[in-house]
C-alpha cells in the first residue's frame, strides 16, 4: 500500500480517530495509572486481530500485530495517555469533567492516533511481513512510564526501530519536524536546603538567616551555567521555587531552593549535580552555614537515529509533499521519557504542527497551557505518518 493509500485510509477513520480523542480528553487521569483511557483504547480495538499485555507497575499496554505474510523485522509505535494536573480552560464542548485535570500536553491526540494507526495496520495484516508493536504508555508527565513498561518485560522482543508523535499546537498546521541526535533535553530535579537559624527580624545579627544565602546561591547558579559549561553543549539550570518563612518579622530556620536541571549529554547531566552541590555548600559555609543538595533523576536525553529522521522524512514526503517536513536546526530543551524506548532501539520522535489552518501560529497557545488547542483535522496525518513508518520500515528497514 502506498503512503498515499495510508493517509486515504486514516482520512477515512476520521471519525473514529476524533471520537475516541474527545471521549479521552473528556476523562483525563494522571500518572502511572489510567484505567479509563485504558478500557477506551480495549473497547475501540476489541475488534483487531491484537494480542495484549499489561504489566503491574501501570496501566500501559502493548498490543501486538502480528503480520501475515511471515516473519520479519519488529517497528514499535507509541503513544502516551496521561494529563496534566491543571485545569482547562478551553470552553470546549468536551472539555475536561474531572477538575484540575487537563490534557495540555496532547496525550489524548497521540493515543487516538495510535489507535488510528493500529486499524490502518490490521486491516493490511496479511501484507504484513514482521511484527508491529502499539506501546499506549502512561506516566509520561514525569512518572517514568516507559522506563516501567519496559522493566515490566511489556516489550519484549525489543524492536528493530521506535517511532512516536508529539503534537505542537503552537506549530504550522500539518508541518512535521524532527532531528538528528540530540531532539530533547534530559530531565533532573534538585532541591537545595540551607540550614540556618531563625531568630527576630528586627535583629538579623542575632540570626544566621539563609533567604540571602539562598538568592546568593540562585544568582551564583547562573554563573556556574556560562563559565563552567560550554555554550555548544547546553545546560539549563533553573530556580524554580523558593520556601522561607513563616511571617514579615519573622527569619526562618531554613530555605529551600527546588528545580530543573537540563542537558543535552550525558557527560554534563553527570557532571552537574557535584558542581552544584560545591557550589551551595560552599556558599553556605561562607557564612556559617550549611546547605545540603538532593538530586532526583529524571528522563534520560532523547536522541534520534539519523536513518530513522530520514525514513520519517521521506514517509512524510510521500504522504504529503515537499517542503511539509522541516529538519530542525536546534535541540529543545524540553523532555520526554520515549528517550527510555530510544534508549533500547534505534528510531525517533517527530513534531507534528496542529494549529489551525489559516491561523497565526505563532499566536497559538502552546502546550501545557489551560487554552491549548488542538485541529483535528491534523490527526489523520499523524495516524497515517505512524503507520507509514511502521510499513516502510517493516518492508525496507533503514536503507
Amino acid at each position: 500500500m502506498s503512503d498515499a493509500a495510508l493517509l486515504d485510509k486514516a482520512h477515512a477513520l476520521s471519525d473514529k480517530i476524533v471520537a475516541l480523542r474527545r471521549a479521552i480528553h473528556a476523562e483525563p487521569e494522571l500518572g502511572l495509572h489510567t484505567p479509563l483511557t485504558r478500557d477506551k483504547v480495549r473497547a475501540a480495538l476489541a475488534h483487531l486481530p491484537l494480542t495484549w499485555r499489561e504489566g503491574p507497575s501501570t496501566t500501559g499496554l502493548v498490543a501486538t500485530l502480528e503480520g501475515g505474510a511471515g516473519p520479519g523485522r519488529t517497528v514499535l509505535l507509541r503513544g502516551d495517555m496521561d494529563a496534566l494536573p491543571m485545569p482547562e480552560e478551553t470552553g470546549l464542548p468536551f472539555a475536561s469533567t474531572i477538575a484540575g485535570r487537563m490534557h495540555a500536553c496532547g496525550h489524548d491526540t497521540h493515543t487516538a492516533m495510535l489507535a488510528g494507526a493500529a486499524e490502518v495496520l490490521c486491516a493490511m495484516r496479511e501484507k504484513i511481513a514482521g511484527r508491529v508493536q502499539f506501546m499506549f504508555q502512561p506516566g509520561e508527565e514525569g512518572h517514568h512510564g516507559a522506563r516501567f513498561m519496559l522493566d515490566d518485560g511489556l516489550i519484549d522482543p525489543l524492536p528493530d526501530a521506535a517511532f512516536a508523535l508529539h503534537i505542537m499546537p503552537d506549530s504550522p498546521h500539518g508541518l512535521v519536524a524532527g532531528r538528528t541526535g540530540a531532539l530533547l533535553a534530559s530531565a533532573d530535579q534538585f532541591a537545595i536546603t540551607v540550614e540556618g537559624r531563625g531568630g527576630h527580624a528586627s535583629m538579623p545579627h542575632q540570626t544566621r538567616d539563609p533567604v540571602p544565602v539562598a538568592c546568593e546561591i540562585v544568582g551564583a547558579i547562573q554563573a556556574m551555567v556560562t563559565r563552567k559549561f560550554a555554550v555548544s553543549d547546553p545546560v539549563v539550570v533553573t530556580v524554580a521555587k523558593i520556601e522561607a518563612g513563616t511571617a514579615h518579622n519573622v527569619i526562618a530556620n531554613r530555605a529551600v531552593l527546588t528545580g530543573t536541571m537540563r542537558t543535552l549529554s550525558p557527560g554534563n547531566r553527570d557532571r552537574l549535580p557535584a558542581e552544584l552541590e560545591r557550589l551551595a555548600t560552599h556558599i553556605a559555609a561562607a557564612h556559617d552555614m550549611t546547605a545540603s543538595v538532593r538530586i532526583e533523576r529524571g528522563f534520560p536525553v532523547t536522541v534520534c537515529d539519523e536513518r530513522a529522521v530520514a525514513l520519517g522524512e521521506a514517509v512524510t514526503q510521500d504522504l504529503v509533499g515537499e517542503g511539509r517536513f522541516v529538519r530542525l536546526a536546534h535541540p529543545i530543551m524540553g523532555a520526554e521519557d520515549f528517550s527510555y524506548v530510544l534508549e533500547k532501539a534505534p528510531g525517533a520522535m517527530f513534531f507534528l504542527g496542529v494549529s489551525h489552518e489559516g491561523d497565526d501560529w505563532r499566536q497559538c497557545c502552546g502546550i501545557h497551557s489551560t487554552r491549548m488547542m488542538v485541529d483535528e483535522s491534523v490527526m489523520p496525518l499523524g495516524t497515517a505518518l505512524l503507520a507509514g513508518c511502521a510499513v516502510r520500515f517493516l518492508e525496507k528497514g533503514f536503507s
